[in-house]
């Protein structure tokens, strides 16, 4: 069983991070920390969507088929980690617990929801003391899954940015914005305003223009 090392000691249940910053950190910090640090939220279409799915995933009714146990929208956690949150779905094979996340759109570019598997793959090892090896994307565009392997490299980059949430929920600061072409499909956009923002020259550049004036 490979085992993630906390890298902030131990902890208690009110310094738990939502396992869903994860997957905001490592798409954008500055969209975690406006949902999670500043409390800010504008939902657009696509959110409904995808808020809309993971409500009727969490609230069915657990399951068994072909001797494959479902239980949705287990509460989990992990102080390894230092993360809480809920999984849309355990699948169980006896005592073998399978996570499994629901997404609305398709597979992305970036790891983001693998990290948030991952996340709810180490947290179902501490709570019952036994290795996940892998688990499941579903896509809801594709209509079917993706197997992910919680390899040595996926663990340690979910420990890392697990690390740099709680970094920023102890600073209390949101990081200035780096546009990037998925802005525009972001709901926060409005919020966020990244090229108005990224744009404004700083105090210190106007400073530095007027002494070389």
């Amino acid at each position: 069983m490979l085992e993630t090392q906390s890298t902030t000691g131990d902890r208690d249940e009110d310094s738990l991070v939502p396992i869903s910053a994860l997957q905001h950190q490592l798409f954008c910090p500055r969209q975690c920390a406006l949902i999670h640090v500043e409390q800010q939220w504008l939902e657009d279409g696509a959110t409904a969507e995808g808020r809309i799915l993971h409500e009727r995933v969490d609230t069915g009714r657990p399951d068994r088929r072909r001797g494959v146990r479902t239980v949705r929208g287990m509460a989990i956690r992990s102080f390894a980690l230092g993360v809480t949150g809920k999984a849309d779905a355990v699948e169980f094979q006896g005592v073998q617990p399978y996570p499994v996340e629901y997404k609305r759109g398709r597979p992305k570019p970036h790891r983001a929801d693998e990290v948030q598997l991952c996340a709810q793959a180490l947290c179902l090892e501490e709570m019952f003391g036994i290795a996940v090896p892998e688990g499941a994307l579903f896509y809801g565009e594709r209509r079917r899954r993706t197997e992910i392997a919680l390899d040595a490299e996926l663990r340690a980059l979910t420990a890392a940015v697990a690390a740099d949430v709680h970094a920023m929920f102890a600073a209390g600061r949101t990081p200035p914005p780096v546009p990037m072409p998925g802005c525009a499909r972001c709901s926060l956009e409005p919020l966020c305003r990244p090229k108005a923002i990224a744009a404004r020259p700083s105090v210190e550049r106007w400073l530095a223009r007027q002494l070389a004036d």
